[in-house]
């Protein structure tokens, strides 16, 4: 099948099975060559592996440090009628690397929200690793949950609180920018919305793993967040996602204090705004980046997915210095993006930004090549034209 993209709103329904691997060894490249501590995690586990953020952890894990790495994710594999999902022809990539180099990776495909999945994943350690977990990636992004104690159907709302908020928005495949307006979320939308992308579930994650004592001495266990600019703040970090992040921060200092007493740490990462299938849903946030891309690139200062992890590694969760936090005990991989010159500048331009010098003084081809790219497309190397075999599995399952 020769694939070419077909990309809907702000979801691309194909994606390119070699275009995804070579995003894959790209970014073990860049570890390979970027990795200087010698002392890192052995056993990983990383609770949402397959694109974004989750990925590039379990890249920078087991290529950084040689750790054994279990990814658990919800993707879909090729059918006669489509291909793939990005997520699974990325794992798929991962695990063909990493087995290549000897390292142990394997895959759990299913929702990881509910209990089956949980016990699954601790059969496999409990059968497989001769030891305990010693960090614990939590990045899921799901707009949908069922519980696993009620199974009640949760529903995630892009949605402001009390106020209705109007600010300006870019249509990504045409450039247009235009105003949109957000309508604040109700009580129970707001309630589900905690629910889905709050702290429960990581915490119930990290209470199985303790219960069937899995989890190492001095485990360390990271879920990872956004705050951004007070321009974003209606729709985000005082909307309805925020709130569910202050749930997760609030979660972190909970879990801490239950992993205390084997000195464990559970931290939130505060990271950098980036293209990834999430944030592109987000009104106002894809104008936002594309401005503050051309901002960052011009100083410098741009970082994408597996350059602020390979720095959350080596310079917070595995350096020898003491680990720093804001005052809120955040770690903030978010201080270049945040940086007064960065935000000041980025604001300027927002108050100019309209249609017809949106490709001046914005980076919306960065944007929209990023975005490309999520999905296996506009990868350097790659033959587009040329016929490709979408049906690929997990080289895990095959041995």
């Amino acid at each position: 099948m020769i694939v070419k993209p077909k990309i809907r709103g702000f979801i691309c329904a194909t994606s390119h099975p070699e275009g995804c691997r070579q995003n894959v060894l790209e970014q073990i490249k860049y570890i390979k060559k970027n990795s200087s501590v010698s002392t890192g995690p052995k056993k990983v586990l990383i609770i949402g592996a397959s694109t974004g953020y989750g990925l590039a952890s379990r890249i920078t894990a087991a290529f950084g440090y040689g750790a054994k790495t279990i990814g658990i994710f919800f993707e879909k594999e090729a059918s006669d009628q489509r291909t793939a999902s990005a997520g699974w022809y990325n794992s798929a990539a991962f695990e063909e690397a990493a087995i290549a180099e000897g390292l142990y990776a394997k895959s759990i495909n299913g929702d990881a929200f509910s209990n089956e999945i949980k016990q699954q994943t601790i059969d496999l350690i409990k059968n497989d690793w001769d030891g305990e977990v010693d960090l614990v990636i939590y990045s899921l992004a799901s707009p949908r949950r069922v519980h696993p104690e009620t199974g009640e159907d949760l529903r995630s709302v892009l949605k402001t609180l009390g106020n209705t908020y109007t600010n300006k928005t870019v249509n990504i495949s045409s450039g247009e920018v235009s105003e949109i307006t957000v309508e604040p979320a109700n009580e129970e939308e707001t309630r589900q919305t905690e629910a889905v992308m709050g702290g429960e579930d990581w915490a119930m994650w990290i209470d199985a793993l303790s219960k069937a004592r899995l989890l190492a001495d001095h485990v360390k266990t990271v879920a990872y967040t956004y705050i951004g600019p007070e321009l974003t703040y209606p729709v985000y970090r005082e909307g309805t996602i925020g709130k569910a992040k202050l749930h997760l921060e609030k979660t972190a200092r909970e879990i801490g204090t239950r992993l205390k007493h084997t000195g464990g740490h559970a931290y939130i990462s505060v990271n950098k705004a980036l293209v990834t299938q999430a944030s592109a849903a987000i009104p106002v946030v894809p104008l936002y980046i594309s401005l503050l891309y051309k901002v960052m690139k011009a100083k410098g200062l741009h970082e994408g997915c597996i350059e602020q992890i390979q720095r959350l590694y080596a310079d917070f969760l595995y350096s020898t210095d003491e680990l720093l936090t804001d005052k809120n005990g955040l770690i903030r991989l978010d201080d270049k993006e945040m940086r007064l010159d960065v935000q000041k500048t980025v604001a300027d331009l927002w108050k100019k930004v309209n249609t017809e010098n949106l490709s001046d003084i914005s980076d919306i081809s960065g944007y929209r090549h990023e975005f490309s790219k999520l999905f296996g497309f506009e990868v350097d190397g790659v033959d587009y034209g040329k016929e490709i075999n979408i049906f690929v599995s997990l080289p895990s399952k095959r041995q």
